[in-house]
């Protein structure tokens, strides 16, 4: 039964990184060349329900028409995989359950606040972006006057939030092999494997606290006996999001990684979100900064759950 629950677990996280990477596509569908008074268009053309439909791209150049070409490429290979993991899932019995009200509220709530969550988060890992630059990037996959590599973490977020918005995803435990995975996903194009627990000595700038290499089984334990505390959800995603960040579990990619994972927990409870607004990014790093030197949790997790806490009715 162990085995049979780890399997659907993993076929569950593939389908979901699936499906997020299919919405990362700028155009879903197959290129076309149309042409009017002598020149030549772009077109995507796709079938919705019954009907088939085409949506102008823009003016015909050989570049473009080749990565439009590459586009619908990648887009069925994806959704051949999604349909085989489906099969997988089917054989091995699971049929997933349906949400709460409550649950599916707080999705849309998240989905209606993704840019605005990921454009913070930016923020927070000191990205040079503002909010246009930001909404540009996670529309159309690129932006004048910024870096490939600030870029590639704009976009690396909106895949780890496209995740654990997934529905099965959603009803997903929050453990360590799902924060493993926004890892990775978040540190995508950086490291080879940026999901795996570090084994080397990290520093944290500006700061005395050198944390210890974690201990695999032990991180393990730590993140199921804090999700399983008899405490207000709120506080336990507070509490998750804390421990993530000061055992530094990954090479990189820490901090954002523990707001998307505490983020999980408390959707799939129809508690909200957790992001560090922009303007309570300089208080939260001093706080941080002294929790880690050695100053009692309940401040910063005070400020988390007055300042950064978002709900709705």
């Amino acid at each position: 039964m162990s085995n049979t629950f780890n399997e659907i677990q993993e076929l569950l996280q593939q389908k979901a990184d699936c499906q997020a990477r299919l919405n990362l596509l700028p155009y879903d569908g197959s290129p076309e060349i149309k042409e009017q008074g002598g020149n030549k268009y772009l077109y995507i053309r796709k079938r919705v329900g019954s009907r088939l439909t085409s949506t102008y791209v823009d003016i015909y150049s050989e570049e473009l028409y080749q990565l439009l070409l590459k586009n619908a490429k990648e887009a069925r290979e994806i959704k051949k995989k999604i349909r085989h993991v489906d099969k997988s899932l089917a054989a091995l019995g699971y049929e997933g359950n349906e949400l709460s009200q409550r649950v599916i509220q707080n999705l849309d709530f998240a989905r209606a606040n993704m840019k605005a969550n990921i454009y913070d988060q930016a923020v927070l890992e000191g990205v040079a972006t503002s909010f246009p630059q930001t909404e540009d990037i996670l529309e159309n996959g690129k932006v004048s006057g910024m870096t490939a590599t600030d870029i590639q973490k704009i976009l690396n977020l909106k895949h780890a939030w496209e995740f654990i918005l997934d529905q099965d995803v959603i009803q997903s435990e929050s453990n360590y092999y799902l924060l493993c995975h926004i890892a990775k996903l978040v540190n995508e194009g950086f490291f080879v494997d940026g999901g795996r627990i570090r084994g080397i000595p990290v520093t944290i700038g500006g700061c005395r606290y050198v944390p210890p290499i974690p201990i695999e089984s032990v991180v393990m334990e730590d993140i199921r006996r804090i999700a399983q505390e008899e405490k207000d959800d709120v506080d336990v995603a507070i509490d998750l999001c804390l421990y993530c960040m000061k055992t530094q579990i990954f090479t990189d990619g820490n901090k954002r990684a523990s707001v998307i994972f505490a983020n999980h927990f408390l959707i799939a409870h129809g508690q909200g979100l957790l992001v560090i607004p922009e303007l309570e990014v300089p208080e939260f790093k001093r706080l941080l900064v002294a929790y880690y030197e050695g100053e009692e949790e309940k401040v910063i997790h005070e400020f988390l759950k007055v300042k950064c806490w978002k709900t709705f009715p």
